[in-house]
């Protein structure tokens, strides 16, 4: 493919086609010893407000690791700055009950990033 000039400035993308973002290392909180009943409503709410995210544009992607770590999963914010981002993790249901806390960075990536919410809403055959 060629280089598309609309399409960079329209993402953002620098000369190299890369961005500022804002990743998130989700980890494991103080609070996670709730009965089975009341952890699987926080993490209903917890995978509606993810949902809600990316449908703003404002969270690209999410996602567990599969390991029994205290690092529990990723997001990319499409954010600029880690304010930013703070204040989208503390929309959390999971954070505010404490059962994960977030590690914020900066982080350089593909502009590209910013289109994988819509491909990903083709291949979904099964909303959470």
């Amino acid at each position: 493919m060629a280089y598309n000039q609309l399409l960079a400035q329209q993402l953002g993308a620098d000369n190299y086609g890369m961005k500022q973002y804002v990743m998130a290392f989700l980890k494991a909180g103080h609070n996670r010893n709730q009965d089975a009943e009341t952890a699987a409503k926080l993490q209903t709410t917890h995978l509606k407000n993810i949902q809600r995210l990316a449908n703003e544009g404002k969270l690209l992607v999410a996602g567990p690791f599969l390991d029994d770590g205290s690092v529990r999963g990723i997001y990319i914010f499409n954010v600029a700055t880690l304010e930013e981002a703070q204040q989208l993790t503390e929309t959390d249901p999971a954070i505010q009950a404490g059962s994960l806390v977030m590690e914020l960075h900066l982080w350089y990536g593909s502009a590209a990033l910013q289109q994988l919410t819509e491909w990903h809403k083709c291949i979904v055959k099964e909303q959470f």
